[in-house]
């Protein structure tokens, strides 16, 4: 536990910073409110609980990297994304007004019909303005960039860093602490059955957060379009939800093949008279 205390420590100042992000980016915003400051202590206080526990409790593949580090960059990515974006308002910097054009052309790229964008802009309230719904497209534009980017990275560190296989044997019950070790049925058949599950969730949720969250807000009298800190988060989450699902469906898929290779392999060298085809 002493080892990995400063990593632990590191990492729990990374995962505050990144909360407290988008509220510093903002304009207007320079004061940051009770409500960040708390959920940036309590993101801090998790990641360092579980990277400098012996075993981690909730955190899955601390000791497989870089998937928590490509699910972190995807959120730190996106949440700075959309905050430059909304930060310059008409007299932005060349920075943010290029940041803007990008999401507003990928937003518009991808608002086609039953497109998860489409849907989000069809739910907003009927007295958004064209500048709020042109906001929320491009916010949108970026938060998927960011994702199929993160996306992207991972497909390539399984194919061509053979995630992961690394030269230590993977630990799977201390990097999977959410799977009970003593359930019923074989082990890789688990993990493809919670792998599909996961993959069709991070295909479905775009679609099923937006009107759960209408719902929500139409009971506690919020809305995004109140403030650009909300907008920012709101979009974010959106985005990286189903993106954090997917990248875990694929995590369980993979390591179950892994497993199954290794069994294959114990079993032939265990067996004598085998001979490979």
């Amino acid at each position: 536990m002493t080892r990995q205390l400063p990593g632990a420590c590191l990492r729990a100042l990374l995962v505050a910073v990144m909360v407290l992000a988008p509220s510093l980016l903002l304009p207007g915003t320079t004061d940051i409110s009770e409500i960040t400051i708390l959920a940036a202590l309590a993101a801090a206080a998790l990641v360092l609980s579980e990277y400098a526990a012996v075993a981690p409790n909730l955190l899955e593949f601390r000791g497989a990297p870089p998937y928590n580090r490509i699910r972190f960059a995807i959120l730190l990515v996106t949440l700075t994304l959309i905050a430059i974006a909304l930060s310059g308002g008409t007299n932005g910097s060349v920075l943010q007004r290029l940041v803007l054009a990008v999401g507003i052309l990928l937003g518009g790229a991808t608002d086609f019909v039953l497109s998860p964008i489409w849907l989000i802009l069809r739910l907003m309230p009927a007295e958004a303005t064209p500048v709020q719904v042109q906001t929320v497209r491009a916010a949108a534009g970026l938060a998927y960039l960011a994702g199929l980017v993160g996306l992207t990275v991972f497909a390539i560190v399984i194919r061509i860093l053979g995630w992961p296989a690394r030269g230590d044997a993977l630990n799977i019950w201390i990097n999977l602490p959410t799977i009970d070790p003593n359930g019923r049925g074989d082990v890789v058949v688990r993990l493809r059955r919670a792998g599909a599950v996961n993959i069709s969730l991070g295909l479905l949720a775009p679609y099923l957060m937006p009107p759960l969250a209408l719902v929500i807000a139409r009971a506690f009298g919020l809305s995004m379009l109140r403030s650009d800190l909300m907008l920012v988060w709101v979009m974010s989450l959106w985005a990286f939800l189903p993106v954090s699902l997917f990248l875990r469906g694929l995590a369980l898929r993979r390591l179950a093949l892994t497993i199954a290779l290794r069994r294959r392999h114990l079993e032939a060298d265990a067996d004598p008279g085998f001979l490979p085809a």
